[in-house]
């Protein structure tokens, strides 16, 4: 039963974390951090990085210290939250780096309906070039009429 458990707190996790994303994401990038967040919008970076990959660090600290406090004294609940949020920061580096973004051209290739889908959001997502007035916050989730249209 314990193991259904931590499975279940792990796809949980992975899943409220859309919802984490869309908020920091409105609020905190596009907000008082929009510092770090405008050459992701306007393209101006040096040699493949941004200011913006300082959110990889700042996202990844939950996620570590959930590890560290869900094996001491003994693995626990915190552990599978841990893996949950580690699993989505996984799916968003993959699918805004390097499906959406094409920072590496390890999945060039890919044409499927969903995809472009999450490209054509992002792509309306990035004709903001300030932070405010912006449109289609999430990394899984975009409006439907995303899904109607092809990406242009």
């Amino acid at each position: 039963m314990t193991a259904f458990l931590y499975i279940g707190i792990t796809l949980v996790t992975f899943v409220l974390m859309e919802g984490v994303t869309i908020l920091t994401h409105k609020y905190v990038m596009h907000g008082f951090m929009w510092y770090f967040h405008e050459d992701h919008h306007n393209g101006h970076y040096i040699k493949g990085f941004e200011r913006n990959d300082v959110f990889f660090i700042i996202f990844a600290m939950p996620s570590i210290l959930l590890f560290y406090y869900g094996v001491n004294p003994e693995l626990n609940y915190k552990f599978f939250i841990g893996l949950g949020v580690m699993f989505y920061g996984l799916g968003y580096f993959l699918i805004h780096d390097v499906l959406i973004h094409r920072r590496f051209k390890w999945l060039d290739g890919v044409d499927n309906w969903y995809f472009n889908a999450l490209r054509k959001g992002h792509k309306v997502h990035h004709k903001y070039l300030t932070k405010e007035d912006g449109e289609s916050f999430g990394m899984l989730t975009v409006p439907l009429r995303f899904f109607r249209e092809k990406i242009k």
